[in-house]
């Protein structure tokens, strides 16, 4: 099979969808790996490294998806993409299309087989290829979530952990999965105040358990989340629903009552954000204010630290990607459920649930699709 990795051309968007290891992991393997020229540059790899690792480099996107059976990427198709994609071509890349009625129908007008990061859930309920992005978006939103809290960045002029004689900032975090986490890993070794919500009774006990009563664990409601950010410096939204719209649980009425200079990063935002008044931003213009509260919601936040971001996502990666080179997509996919539930569009078709009630499709079963193909 031959293998193209395409040049990322989001806003500020430094990420590469293979490393040298994988390249070498492909081609060891008999399948061909098309590189684009400078496609690595942003996450310190070189076009020299990627050819001793054994990959052809060409010159532009359009070789890449001209020659190439299998796309791997970093983030979603963006419109100059679409008109590339091709009638039976593996897209396997972050998708988020729940929110993302544009890229959808790009996706089915193409014929292609889109296999989303995001969604490829293992039997246990987690999200392998999500987690090491969600674990850097987590970490890094308290590093972001410091910084516009700084008077100069239009913030209240906190320092998370204070000083002696002083209160630290109080950090609100919205979920207690692997985002939530690892933004009270931050907050604490900060030394903020921090205080978890989520919805479930059992991951409150173990977030208590394992951060020593470090952390205030709340049963998340209506309620409690409009208490808790009456007097909050920094929220982080770090809400999941695997493939479907995240939900709104800070609304446009109640921004108001939170301080002015406070800071929201919602790091739900490819999903359509967890906050009413989100809208996606970029990294060359995070944020915006509304109601006296700074919104940072960058789509692509571990874009920032590309480097590390590039090896932790190509560790997670590579093994489906592995399979799917070696099995072909119709085996790979019907032999591994996990990967299976990856698959959100295929030769016109949605088949996973929350894209299509989000967008409105009707939603068809991926097993009889690929028995059919």
């Amino acid at each position: 099979m031959k293998i193209g990795v395409p040049k990322e051309i989001k806003n500020h968007e430094y990420r590469v969808g293979m490393v040298p290891a994988g390249v070498h992991a492909f081609t060891s393997r008999g399948h061909e790996v098309l590189v684009q020229k400078d496609a690595g540059i942003g996450s310190g790899v070189d076009d020299e490294q990627f050819i001793e690792a054994g990959a052809r480099i060409v010159g532009t996107a359009e070789d890449v998806y001209g020659e190439a059976d299998m796309i791997v990427k970093v983030k979603e198709p963006l419109p100059d993409e679409y008109g590339l994609l091709r009638e039976d071509q593996i897209i396997y890349t972050y998708l988020h299309l729940a929110p993302d009625p544009q890229q959808t129908e790009a996706l089915v007008d193409s014929g292609c087989v889109a296999i989303a990061y995001e969604t490829i859930q293992l039997p246990d309920g987690s999200l392998p290829l999500l987690t090491p992005m969600s674990e850097v978006a987590g970490r890094l939103s308290i590093q972001q979530g410091a910084h516009f809290l700084e008077k100069a960045q239009g913030g209240r002029g906190m320092l998370l952990g204070g000083v002696p004689g002083t209160k630290p900032a109080k950090v609100v975090i919205l979920g207690g999965g692997v985002v939530g986490t690892n933004a009270a890993k931050m907050a604490i070794g900060l030394g903020a105040r921090v205080t978890i919500l989520d919805v479930s009774l059992p991951r409150l006990r173990y977030l208590d358990d394992i951060f020593h009563g470090m952390v205030t664990c709340l049963a998340a409601s209506e309620y409690a989340v409009r208490e808790e950010i009456t007097d909050v410096d920094v929220v982080v939204g770090g809400v999941l629903l695997a493939g479907a719209r995240a939900p709104h649980l800070i609304t446009a009425e109640m921004l108001p009552t939170m301080p002015a200079g406070s800071v929201i990063v919602d790091v739900a935002i490819d999903q359509g954000g967890c906050v009413e008044t989100a809208h996606p931003t970029t990294h060359s213009d995070p944020v915006y204010v509304v109601d006296g509260v700074i919104h940072y919601c960058v789509a692509n936040m571990p874009g920032a630290v590309a480097r590390t971001s590039t090896f932790a996502l190509t560790n997670a990666t590579l093994p489906y990607g592995l399979m799917l080179a070696d099995m072909g997509y119709k085996e790979a996919l019907l032999s591994d459920a996990a990967l299976l539930k990856g698959l959100n569009v295929i030769h016109g078709k949605v088949v996973c649930d929350p894209v299509a009630e989000a967008l409105n499709y009707e939603c068809y079963l991926p097993e009889e699709l690929l028995k059919e193909a």
